[in-house]
């Protein structure tokens, strides 16, 4: 992470006359995402080497060979998302929650001489995209956006009478320039919502005594926006009504803010594979494998710009906006997974690690072959491999019929050199309740923190630092029949 700019230098974070699609696309369609079953995450989701729910079509699809019933599953999530952003020493707390439904689904048994043969469809969450951030503070350098535009000679500043055009002796044009020289109040707010959902049609199949194999197809759709504004405000009057921006425009004296809007819109398809296997090696110990094959994404993107100048006597404004629109396509890496768990008596412990290499995100199409192949010089050189661990207990009280769970989850940041405070680190408490054998209820919560940082332009000219924490609960329901 921590090398980012180096790689894109002169390439904006905020960036507005181009779409700018950048490795950073790809990890958003890559990393994990902690939301699947209430059982599930009550276990810090180390559940490859159980998935005896509709939930195995998430970890491991062999583990429906391992249910004996029909059966419905459905649970609904709640997802609180917190940014503690400090910028230029001065702290904000921002936050946003969503409630979504992450899983229905039904699994079939049928009849079989020996062994045992299981169909399974239905819905799953596969990614939550709620984000937010919000930063205000005073950067008394002599640094802005404003100047950033102009040093790469965007016409938004131009437009805005925030620059102005620079001849040679030959009245030729040579580049644009600013007066502004920092010393601006910075300050914004993003917000990001959508998801990735996924249909999937799965199968299980006992190939020999306590030997699983399982196959789920996804069909996969989604979306996602991505909504950022941002404002530099001359609080100290620092350019005054004696201060002309533009010498040969009058009304650009006394400035007071410049504000820009930049949205982005994705409407996203897929698929993929997930590939499992599990075997039971006795009545209290089992070992599963799972692989998940590249999720194949195609990416309709529409990109919009606002952005006005305010002076004393007037405003600038974009006219019309900036509307774009592309299509392009990202494949994620494969993931593979290997679980195991423990069952003594009342006692429940599972483990779970899996392995994803970030270097192998590419985009394949859509993009000028220029872009495509300097994306992807871009993952290689930023991003690394990764193991995630996961681990989860659950006791049963006796005669009660109520299950205790808890789980811990370490997701190390994808970036090559990251300290380990960048790391998502996740504890989960859960409980599960069994009125009768054919109904159960499950309730989990999860608390995640980790840190953070992004620069508004430039490399650490105008940069966030933030500490992030988010609170999650699925509540859900099994039924067999």
């Amino acid at each position: 992470m921590k090398k980012i700019m180096l790689i894109i230098s002169g390439l904006l974070i905020l960036n507005i006359t181009t779409q700018a699609q950048n490795f950073k696309d790809a990890l958003r369609l890559t990393e994990p995402e902690i939301l699947t079953s209430a059982r599930a995450l009550s276990f810090g989701n180390a559940y490859t080497a159980l998935s005896n729910d509709f939930s195995a079509s998430l970890f491991n699809p062999a583990g429906f060979g391992l249910i004996k019933k029909s059966e419905f599953s459905g649970a609904l999530s709640y997802n609180s998302f917190n940014n503690s952003t400090t910028f230029f020493n001065k702290n904000v707390n921002y936050s946003n929650s969503i409630t979504k439904l992450s899983e229905f689904g039904f699994a079939f048994p049928l009849p079989t001489k020996r062994g045992s043969l299981v169909f399974a469809l239905g819905y799953n969450q596969l990614k939550d995209f709620n984000y937010t951030m919000k930063f205000d503070g005073y950067n008394p350098n002599n640094n802005s956006l404003i100047q950033d535009l102009t040093s790469n000679n965007d016409d938004i500043a131009y437009e805005l009478a925030l620059s102005y055009p620079v001849y040679n002796k030959s009245n030729k044009y040579v580049y644009d320039t600013t007066l502004i020289n920092g010393r601006l109040n910075q300050s914004g707010k993003i917000t990001q919502d959508g998801g990735l959902h996924s249909w999937s049609f799965s199968g299980a199949v006992e190939i020999q005594k306590d030997v699983f194999l399982g196959a789920t197809l996804n069909i996969i759709n989604g979306d996602f926006k991505r909504d950022r504004q941002y404002w530099e405000d001359d609080v100290n009057d620092y350019y005054n009504i004696n201060f002309l921006l533009d010498p040969s425009e009058p009304k650009t004296r006394d400035f007071q803010t410049f504000y820009m809007n930049d949205i982005i819109r994705w409407d996203v398809s897929g698929w993929n594979l997930n590939l499992g296997l599990l075997t039971r090696i006795n009545d209290k110990f089992n070992i599963g494998f799972s692989i998940k094959t590249p999720r194949k994404f195609t990416i309709r993107e529409t990109y919009f710009v606002d952005a006005y100048s305010q002076f004393a006597q007037t405003r600038f404004s974009l006219n019309p906006p900036i509307e774009n629109r592309i299509e392009y396509k990202i494949n994620t890496p494969y993931e593979f997974s290997l679980g195991a768990a423990i069952n003594e008596k009342n006692l429940l412990i599972s483990f779970d690690a899996k392995f994803i290499d970030y270097t192998q995100m590419e985009f394949t199409s859509g993009l000028d072959l220029r872009d495509i192949e300097k994306n992807n010089r871009d993952i290689k050189e930023l991003f690394r491999q990764v193991i995630n661990l996961h681990a989860g207990v659950e006791y049963e009280i006796p005669y009660v019929n109520l299950a205790l769970r808890g789980g811990f989850m370490i997701l190390p940041s994808p970036y090559k050199d990251d300290p380990a405070e960048y790391d998502k680190k996740f504890i989960t408490v859960g409980l599960g309740l069994n009125p009768s054998r054919n109904l159960s209820f499950n309730i989990t919560y999860a608390y995640g923190w980790w840190k953070d940082f992004g620069d508004n332009y430039g490399t650490n000219l105008s940069r966030t630092y933030q500490d992030i924490t988010r609170n999650n609960f699925i509540a859900g329901i099994r039924y067999s029949f």
